[in-house]
């Protein structure tokens, strides 16, 4: 189990940078909201096609769903929408990789939400991991100093991140309200919260944005595109999630900033400062003391 939380992080990482890129172009041309459903729109059925697929490889019982469980499964579906909104945008504030970076505070965010509120229990090297990358994930969202980010931006990237570490909280919460094996339950999981966001943005959109449905289906290859890449992403989080605890999962994910980085260099012609090379050693560093504390 050590080795597959650590798998499904590292897939989750890499596929949400290729997911952040194709949300960054979308956003020239849809709407905060658009985009925030381009995450979703064809993910849906893909959690369905997998969910079932399981099933048939590993038949087990169905789950029983708790109040406690709809609670969590409602409210993470309703925070990751208001944090993906949120990191649309971030990308119209800053470039891509310093949006991307500055959402990715949500590892500290969340061991402190953890603490305080979830009975998250932290090693003593699981705590100077999450410090060390929130330092990383600081010096990547700052590249000309402290100064050279606007407050408005700040508040925004704490925003996102606040909400993307409530989000992933509560779908560990969720996961583990549900009396199956693994990886049954962080199956569920996945095709609920996708179907619901799905559903309520979708919805929206009808009675209040129809238009921009239609530029969604004029770009159909890209859309897909983003959908793909956020049902891998999500598939490896959610999974993730289900085996460790979510500030470790978090913290390992910033190498997700190594991706973002390659992805913005040689897919979005975005220039990469020097001094990010800091930043990434200290990601590793993070990255090598929750996987060994």
């Amino acid at each position: 189990m050590i080795v597959s939380w650590i798998l499904f992080t590292f897939l989750a990482a890499f596929s949400q940078a290729w997911r952040n890129a194709f949300q960054s172009q979308l956003s020239k041309t849809l709407n905060v909201t658009g985009v925030t459903l381009a995450r979703f729109l064809w993910a849906s059925p893909l959690s369905l096609i997998y969910l079932v697929s399981l099933y048939q490889w590993q038949p087990t019982d169905l789950p029983t769903f708790t109040g406690h469980s709809w609670f969590f499964l409602i409210g993470a579906s309703i925070m990751q929408i208001v944090a993906t909104a949120l990191m649309v945008v971030l990308f119209k504030q800053k470039n891509f990789a310093i949006g991307a970076g500055l959402a990715k505070s949500e590892a500290p965010v969340s061991a402190f939400l953890g603490v305080l509120f979830f009975g998250t229990s932290l090693t003593f090297l699981g705590w100077i991991g999450v410090l060390v990358g929130g330092v990383a994930v600081l010096i990547l969202s700052c590249p000309q100093g402290f100064r050279s980010i606007s407050l408005n931006t700040a508040a925004l990237g704490l925003a996102c991140s606040s909400a993307f570490a409530l989000t992933s909280l509560w779908i560990r919460e969720a996961s583990l309200s549900l009396s199956l094996p693994f990886p049954h339950r962080a199956a569920w999981v996945l095709f609920i919260v996708i179907l619901l966001q799905t559903i309520m943005l979708v919805g929206y959109l009808l009675l209040r944005d129809r238009d921009t449905l239609k530029q969604m289906l004029a770009k159909p290859k890209l859309v897909i595109m983003t959908s793909i890449a956020s049902f891998v992403g999500s598939f490896g989080w959610f999974s993730a999630m289900s085996l460790q605890a979510v500030p470790y999962v978090k913290t390992l994910g910033q190498v997700e900033i190594f991706f973002t980085m390659l992805v913005s260099f040689f897919y979005l012609k975005e220039s990469i400062p020097r001094k990010d090379i800091l930043a990434l050693l200290l990601v590793a560093v993070a990255a090598g003391l929750v996987m060994w504390q």
